[in-house]
């Protein structure tokens, strides 16, 4: 995670018109404080059950935890990018992420022109 935080003005343009989500099987409470003292721009939400990570298949039953699958959710709603075991350690997997978020981020307006 602490390479999404770092990488979070390139990849998610600082978090306008992106929004990222962890999920984790970890209880709220554990993700708030963790996510608080690394100083996360990220939200963090609690799958303790493991209904997300299930429904998705992205939960490992030997484990019993919610793998590194990674998704991109269009605007309109639709899964348009998905990893089964996100590759960390990968600068190619960041770059196939950035272009993901970049095919489905709108386009910027245009800055209004000056007089």
């Amino acid at each position: 995670m602490e390479a999404y935080r770092d990488q979070y003005a390139k990849l998610f343009k600082n978090g306008r018109r992106v929004t990222v989500i962890g999920i984790s099987v970890d209880a709220d409470t554990m993700l708030a404080d963790w996510a608080r003292e690394a100083d996360f721009p990220i939200v963090f939400a609690s799958d303790s059950g493991s209904v997300i990570g299930k429904k998705y298949a992205a939960y490992d039953t030997t484990y019993k935890v919610d793998n590194r699958s990674l998704f991109v959710v269009a605007p309109d709603g639709h899964i348009a990018y998905t990893t089964p075991s996100f590759k960390v350690l990968s600068p190619a997997a960041y770059a196939d992420l950035a272009q993901a978020v970049d095919k489905v981020t709108p386009a910027a307006a245009p800055a209004p022109a000056k007089k």
